[in-house]
């Protein structure tokens, strides 16, 4: 009896990630516990063993935003499991039963502090465990919550019952985080400093010295998620600050040129220190006023008609051997070391509980080159990219080895990241290959953290892919150079997340006209997917390049299928009007029209490139204007001026929803900042 009591105990007791066999504990196998005389007494002292029990969360803290993924531990675990942080239950599409003694969950909102945790099978009272204080939602959180090792991420700081004042502080790894700006008890904004890669502290302290930590409140790696630099600030009022940074190293630019106004004979103009910063303080500075940066060996920006007093400027580096009297250029790319992984298992409906089952959900292969194969996919920046089918290496197959799931490993830039996984039928004797998605799954809330793994995260493979989309297109106004056809994809808006693309997901017709399209595969937006949004890009293009002229719409339909789609925001075609095409420009003046109509045009920006695209001058400007005078600066310093010869000039007029000039951010520059876009090019010379 001695022996049979012992080993279920340390079973117990062993927090492991896979069933055991009741031998695998430190006494060995059952022949080497002997039962002797003294079993009575030794019986009389065992602890009373609970079938039940709740040990821990880990992670076990986190945003009082919820969202985060978590792996709830304990015993006595049921595939009917549910869990509750306080008086929230955790949804049970947000909650994957892994086996007796762990639960995976997302964590659900709450208030700042800590809170009980309970576990419960099914409606079975008698199995509810709790664990004091076992989740603790912290008082803040930052948003983004990751950036580059370069430092200069704007972040906003949302707090839960705090109540910061002018005054209050804010470190990241124990290095002020700069430019602190209050926006009311519970929200502040400032920019991260530089730091090595990883999950870094963030304390906050007010006034009267009361300070709060958040472990692990921001991470630095390699990628840059484009929320750095841009324009920030209290409205433009007698005062304007400027910041030049390198976009590559982070480090400040000392010397550069800022000129703030469009107008060099009656701007102002100073250079940075040596902390890449400007300050002006001038009675005329009201309103708005342009700001240009340049220096040599660097490529300007300008932002037109600037309206707040702080301007965060990150300059590339021009990468050519003639800056190198300068310095070495600097390198491109990233650090590998600086990613993060994923891995964990892909798991399939079950029929017997905690076991490892087939691929139910998916048809049976039928050809002799076709095969069973699952991929896991990190979601896309934008409903326009292409579905791009992975290569062979990453599939994961029937055969792949796992304990009740199929064993997956994803490599993943810095932060908490959304994954999801197909699973279908695949003939890669085809050019291209041919792969049909049945099923998916998806996982939030993943951390990922640079040169680590983030291990155990299950992806239950639930979800069916059955539902048909119907859409109507129409496109902008056609210019004499295009666009002369649309291209349509189909795909889920996961919020500001991201994208879930699916195979065979684009479709081509000719313009004019108004083509319809119908797109099969797609999940049920209930379950996991509840809140997300059928999302359909339409990118009229010119030619079978799928060149310029182009404009790009999207359309978002919440929740049903059962309604034809129809996409007709489009932003017109932007026409440059100075300089005309293929003329000599001034270096001064810019302008551009479109057609009225289309969809509202919030920002637009114009990129001149010269010395075959080595050096470019970025100018962004605000909704309403299309006449643009900007500062000479081949007057200002030949070095600091785009280099003589032909020009090619992008015109692009974006919509995004939402969109504030004064808080603009560097990926509103680019399309991955943008709902709905319109671009050309035009060529010139000077």
């Amino acid at each position: 009896m001695l022996a049979g009591a012992s080993l279920v105990y340390a079973c117990l007791a062993r927090d492991e990630g896979t069933f055991e066999k009741q031998y695998s504990d430190d006494g060995g196998p059952p022949g080497a516990i002997e039962a002797g005389p003294s079993i009575d007494d030794a019986k009389s002292e065992l602890p009373p063993v609970d079938p039940h029990g709740v040990q821990g969360v880990d992670p076990p803290h986190g945003p009082w935003s919820g969202g985060q993924l978590a792996l709830v531990r304990g015993n006595g675990f049921s595939s009917s499991v549910r869990v509750w942080f306080g008086a929230t239950e955790v949804s049970q599409a947000d909650l994957v039963p892994i086996d007796a003694k762990r639960v995976q969950v997302v964590v659900p909102a709450g208030s700042a502090g800590s809170v009980d945790v309970r576990v419960q099978n099914g409606n079975d009272a008698s199995t509810a465990r709790s664990i004091v204080g076992g989740y603790t939602y912290d008082d803040f959180f930052l948003e983004p919550s990751a950036g580059p090792t370069s430092g200069g991420t704007r972040v906003t700081l949302k707090g839960s019952g705090t109540n910061w004042s002018d005054g209050t502080e804010v470190l990241i790894d124990l290095a002020p985080c700069t430019d602190v700006s209050i926006v009311g008890k519970t929200e502040m904004t400032c920019t991260t400093p530089p730091a090595p890669p990883g999950a870094k502290l963030v304390r906050v302290t007010t006034p009267d010295a009361v300070g709060v930590d958040v472990l692990d409140g921001f991470t630095y790696g390699n990628s840059d998620n484009g929320y750095r630099g841009g324009l920030s600030g209290q409205p433009l009022g007698g005062k304007l600050r400027v910041l030049a940074l390198d976009a590559y190293s982070g480090d400040p630019i000392p010397g550069a040129f800022v000129i703030a106004g469009d107008n060099l004979e009656s701007a102002l103009v100073k250079k940075t220190d040596v902390a890449g910063v400007v300050d002006f303080n001038d009675p005329t500075l009201t309103k708005q006023r342009s700001v240009t940066v340049a220096k040599k060996c660097f490529q300007p920006i300008t932002f037109v008609d600037v309206p707040v007093d702080t301007v965060t400027a990150y300059l590339d580096p021009v990468l050519s051997p003639a800056c190198a009297e300068d310095g070495d250029p600097p390198p491109t790319g990233g650090s590998g070391s600086l990613s993060g992984s994923i891995s964990g298992e892909l798991l399939w409906p079950k029929t017997k509980e905690f076991e490892r089952a087939g691929w139910t959900n998916v048809p049976l292969p039928k050809g002799p080159n076709e095969t069973h194969v699952a991929y896991v996919l990190p979601l896309a920046s934008s409903a326009a990219q292409t579905f791009q089918l992975p290569g062979s290496f990453a599939a994961i197959t029937p055969d792949a080895g796992g304990t009740i799931g199929f064993a997956y490993a994803q490599s993943a830039s810095t932060g908490n990241k959304t994954l999801y996984a197909l699973a279908g039928i695949e003939d890669r004797s085809l050019s291209p290959p041919k792969f049909i998605a049945y099923a998916m799954g998806i996982v939030k809330g993943v951390p990922s953290t640079p040169g680590a793994n983030t291990s155990n995260v299950y992806i239950e493979m639930d979800i069916p892919l059955d539902q048909a989309l119907k859409v109507q297109s129409g496109g902008p106004t056609p210019t004499p150079k295009g666009p002369d056809r649309v291209l349509v994809a189909s795909a889920v808006a996961m919020g500001e997340l991201g994208y879930l693309l699916f195979p065979n997901s684009e479709k081509s017709a000719f313009l004019p006209g108004s083509p319809s399209f119908s797109f099969v595969g797609l999940p049920p937006l209930s379950a996991a997917l509840t809140g997300s949004q059928y999302v359909v890009a339409a990118r009229a293009v010119t030619g079978k390049g799928e060149a310029t002229p182009e404009s790009v719409a999207t359309r978002i339909q919440t929740n049903t299928t059962s309604t034809t789609l129809s996409v007709t925001n489009f932003v017109e075609i932007p026409v440059l009007t100075t300089p005309k095409n293929n003329s000599t420009w001034n270096g001064k003046d810019l302008a551009f029209s479109f057609v009225p109509g289309g969809a509202d045009v919030d920002l637009s920006v114009i990129t001149i490139a010269s010395s075959g695209g080595l050096v470019n001058w970025t100018i962004a400007a605000p909704k309403g204007k299309s006449d643009i005078m900007l500062p000479d600066l081949k007057a200002l310093d030949p070095a600091a001026a785009l280099p003589a010869g032909p020009l090619t000039l992008a015109v692009s007029l974006a919509n995004i929803v939402g969109f504030d000039y004064g808080s603009l951010r560097y990926r509103e520059l680019a399309d991955r900042g943008w709902n709905a876009y319109a671009t050309d090019i035009f060529f010139s010379h000077w």
